[in-house]
């Protein structure tokens, strides 16, 4: 079986910057362990696979693997595979995608300058929601910090999710966010809980090379294969949310910084519109294309 593939670097408009994705077209014929051996093969932080929708009223299903398991959501694959589909306009020039996911159904709508696309943003598939609070001092050991450097004036260490569940963390200095690493160990006491299995972590305080954006981030996921993904959407989004709904300020827009120190600067967009609608974007370049065998 030969199958089409592109990989677009995603939140970024500078190519070998942003968050990698591979786009495997057409992909029926291929069962969930050749997808997830396939994912493994690029051992990008995640691998889409597009498939004909179950109704016909969407574009199309979309299953989404890191190298080591599928997840039911997760913001770059939605912008990168919106972006191929949109770029090829097989279809003519589309407005916006509706991909069938686990989580739900994904909205993506195509932002064109001269009729180029330029950008993607995307309607997470579910509002926020918080679940438990984990312990500063486990949060801390995870992250090989000192309990410290975790900021606690606007919220604990939560679990929070728009379609994918994550600890989210505020740290407290932009020094501890450059310094953090995970450590398994401290992983494996914590994690999985309530279905996150990574821990992203956020800081306010900017340095002025950060540029003009309301936080930096950094995103772990050893568990998934991921010892740091360079952009991750859907977190972003919920930390966005999370942050909007206990600061009172709804609609919101938020730029964020992520991939700093991986060398993979990437800027994502989010836009908070009230506890049910988020909203993220960005723009991709593309970087390869080419046959899969099978």
């Amino acid at each position: 079986m030969k199958l089409r593939f592109h990989t677009v670097d995603v939140f970024t408009r500078t190519r070998f910057g942003g968050n990698p994705l591979a786009v495997v077209l057409d992909a029926d014929g291929l069962t969930s362990e050749e997808m997830q051996m396939v994912a493994r093969e690029f051992n990008y932080s995640e691998t889409s696979f597009v498939l004909r929708p179950k109704d016909d009223r969407h574009t199309a299903h979309v299953r989404i693997f890191t190298p080591t398991v599928e997840v039911p959501f997760a913001g770059h694959p939605n912008v990168g595979t919106a972006y191929v589909l949109a770029a090829m306009e097989e279809a003519g020039p589309v407005e916006e995608f509706v991909f069938e996911e686990a989580a739900g159904l994904v909205r993506a709508q195509i932002l064109r300058e001269e009729g180029e696309v330029d950008q993607v943003q995307l309607t997470a598939p579910q509002p926020l929601s918080v679940g438990r609070s984990i312990a500063p001092e486990s949060v801390a050991a995870c992250l090989s910090l000192s309990e410290a450097d975790i900021a606690l004036g606007l919220h604990q260490p939560s679990i929070a999710s728009v379609g994918l569940p994550f600890i989210i963390a505020e740290i407290a200095t932009r020094e501890a966010l450059q310094r953090a690493k995970p450590d398994l160990s401290a992983f494996s006491a914590i994690l999985p809980a309530d279905g996150a299995d990574a821990i992203y972590l956020y800081c306010r305080e900017l340095r002025e090379d950060d540029g003009t954006v309301d936080f930096t981030a950094r995103m772990f996921a050893p568990f998934d294969g991921l010892p740091e993904d360079p952009a991750t959407g859907s977190a972003t989004a919920a930390a966005c949310a999370l942050i909007a709904s206990l600061t009172g300020g709804m609609p919101r827009h938020f730029q964020v910084a992520q991939g700093i120190d991986m060398q993979r600067p990437s800027l994502l967009s989010v836009a908070v519109v009230d506890r049910d609608t988020v909203r993220i974007g960005g723009a991709c370049v593309p970087v390869m294309s080419g046959t899969l065998s099978v």
